[in-house]
């Protein structure tokens, strides 16, 4: 079952921010503009940008802040600069007319150097909400996308897990991510009623918190 799909990944975002359970587990999120930019950068060093639309790791940009400079990264290119103002006019000129999100960048666990996260599938059945798939999904070396189109690995998410998170947390893990699942879908099928699939991509920071980068009603 297909049902409604929902481009806009604020809309979705807001939805999930209303629930207490689930708002430790999203990433500081707001709209694009230069001003958050510059105080999202000076808080967290790191922020990712992404098209409010959109999906497959298009569009995605990593600004950092560290030492007084700032940086972009562009698929596998980094820009640095000395200042705001020319690092904003040069991110200007790669970014496409349309609204983006800034998002909370996050340290991901890594495998031999590689940020890995996780995507997890679900569909409405007669039977009510099943599981399709549940995979992580390591970047490609020299990139921070994790996406497959973008050249990324699928391995099953226990391998993912065993090989990037200590071997006492790896069924915790996979079941928090699957609590998180359930939270999620009662939380948007009552916001959008309609839908029939989603696809969450998670991530595991160094730390071992589980985030919920966005969550897709067309997932590949």
């Amino acid at each position: 079952m297909a049902g409604r799909q929902l481009a806009n990944k604020w809309l979705k975002t807001e939805a999930l921010l209303s629930d207490a359970r689930i708002q430790g587990h999203i990433p500081q999120t707001r709209m694009f503009s230069a001003p958050q930019l510059k105080k999202m950068l000076h808080r967290y060093g790191m922020v990712v940008i992404k098209p409010v639309r959109g999906g497959g790791g298009y569009g995605v940009i990593k600004v950092t802040y560290r030492r007084g400079r700032y940086s972009f990264t562009n698929l596998a290119q980094e820009r640095s600069f000395s200042s705001f103002s020319a690092m904003f006019g040069a991110l200007s000129r790669v970014m496409v007319k349309r609204p983006y999100l800034i998002q909370q960048g996050i340290h991901l666990a890594r495998i031999a150097g590689r940020p890995v996260d996780y995507r997890v599938k679900v569909a409405k059945t007669e039977r009510g909400w099943e599981y399709r798939a549940m995979v992580g999904r390591l970047a490609r070396p020299g990139l921070f996308v994790t996406n497959l189109c973008k050249g990324g690995t699928q391995l099953s998410a226990k391998e993912a897990l065993v090989r990037s998170v200590p071997a006492s947390s790896v069924k915790s893990q996979k079941k928090r991510m699957q609590s998180l699942t359930q939270n999620c879908i009662s939380i948007l099928e009552r916001r959008f009623p309609g839908i029939g699939e989603l696809g969450f991509d998670y991530g595991i920071d160094r730390e071992g918190r589980i985030w919920i980068f966005e969550v897709n009603t067309r997932p590949q």
